[in-house]
């Protein structure tokens, strides 16, 4: 198969995907569809190669894509509009600490300990954890395992995504009886900017210890350059800790404080035009994990997988609706933001439209919905997705 025909293939499958997804506001997830598709293509005609025919394999799809990523979502925090949602952060960290604690004592000894290792991760977030634990298995020889992180990643969202509708119209039944009786607490109008779902920042332009390069400097090759080289140092790091310190969480932080200094651009890839091809790149090359499983081999982890999300749905329930209740949040909001780990954005953007648009009877009605629920629905994903799976995954591809 020549490489353009491979090429062809593969992003005909991933357009389907992202079609459907679309259609169905993200009720059927695209990455549903494409795994299925990937699985006929792989069961009937497909070369086992066919990722790395088509120029996606590694290191590209895998080393450099994720790292990129990774780097690149240090550069899309905002430290103030994190500091801002305070309490919304503690949950849901106290949140994946039931998920993980949950998870560890009682499934460990019903479905084994690998499954849960390679589960857990790509469960407290999005597709940079998926990878890591895919990857990481992979090399360890558990194709099981790196076939489980997988499908734990794809179907996820399924258990979120109807708690979480039923979490927001009860809560917005009770936003609006406070509403409609006057008694309802002001609250600043919200909007949501870009394709990573981050709340439009309000903040004033800051000084910052490194000035900005003028933008007739500022290429796509420098940008890409300056995330590369935070890479780099993050490698060096991994290896002069012999290992002890993942290079994906360290890369993460110096991202993030790389940024705050002004040496990386806020939105690096998509002020640098790649950040879509990486993303489909590195979409495309998780996929390719589903080479080797077999109907017999996806059989067999059903039960663990299952197991797996209920139980850690429900550690992840308890510890939120306690860390809910300690800081004054409501329960119904202390439980949905902390479900946002099994889905991110746009979905946590989706649903909540969904469920204001169910209840509000005005436009005045349905703007106070959004403003009272969006901001806490999407730093719990922000959160969980983008930050806290990377470190998870990080300590646990080294217990695989």
């Amino acid at each position: 198969m020549q490489a353009i025909v491979a090429f062809f293939i593969l992003a005909a499958l991933y357009a389907a995907g992202d079609f459907v997804g679309t259609r169905t506001k993200a009720w059927v997830p695209s990455v549903f569809v494409v795994a299925c598709l990937f699985l006929a293509g792989y069961w009937t005609f497909f070369p086992k190669d066919i990722v790395s025919l088509a120029g996606m394999g590694a290191p590209l799809g895998g080393t450099l894509a994720i790292l990129f990523c990774i780097t690149h979502m240090g550069t899309i925090i905002s430290v103030r509009e994190l500091i801002s949602q305070w309490k919304i952060i503690v949950i849901t960290l106290i949140g994946l600490t039931g998920m993980v604690l949950f998870c560890w004592f009682i499934c460990v000894p019903l479905v084994g300990r690998s499954y849960v290792v390679a589960g857990l991760p790509p469960l407290s977030g999005g597709i940079v954890a998926a990878v890591m634990v895919q990857q990481a298995a992979a090399q360890k020889g558990l194709e099981t395992a790196s076939v489980l992180a997988i499908c734990m990643y794809v179907i996820q969202g399924f258990a979120g995504y109807p708690l979480t509708a039923l979490l927001l119209k009860k809560e917005g039944k009770k936003l609006l009886k406070e509403y409609r009786s006057g008694s309802a607490a002001a609250v600043q109008n919200v909007k949501v900017e870009g394709s990573n779902g981050k709340l439009a920042a309000q903040e004033p332009e800051r000084k910052k210890l490194i000035p900005p390069v003028p933008e007739k400097y500022n290429s796509t090759a420098l940008i890409l350059a300056k995330l590369s080289s935070v890479g780099v140092l993050s490698y060096l790091i991994q290896v002069w800790s012999g290992g002890v310190l993942n290079m994906a969480v360290v890369a993460l932080v110096l991202s993030i404080l790389a940024t705050e200094l002004g040496y990386l651009d806020k939105d690096s890839l998509h002020k640098a035009g790649s950040f879509g091809f990486l993303m489909f790149v590195l979409m495309i090359f998780v996929f390719s994990g589903l080479a080797k499983a077999t109907p017999a081999m996806l059989g067999s982890i059903v039960l663990p997988l299952v197991t797996i999300i209920v139980i850690g749905v429900i550690g992840m329930s308890v510890f939120a609706l306690i860390a809910g209740k300690l800081l004054h949040i409501s329960p119904y909001m202390a439980v949905a933001t902390s479900l946002t780990s099994l889905y991110g954005f746009p979905p946590n953007y989706v649903l909540t439209d969904e469920a204001a648009k169910a209840l509000a009877e005005t436009p005045e009605e349905k703007e106070y919905l959004m403003n009272a629920m969006l901001p806490q629905m999407i730093v719990g994903g922000f959160v969980t997705v983008t930050i806290t799976s990377v470190v998870i995954a990080g300590v646990f591809v080294n217990l695989l």
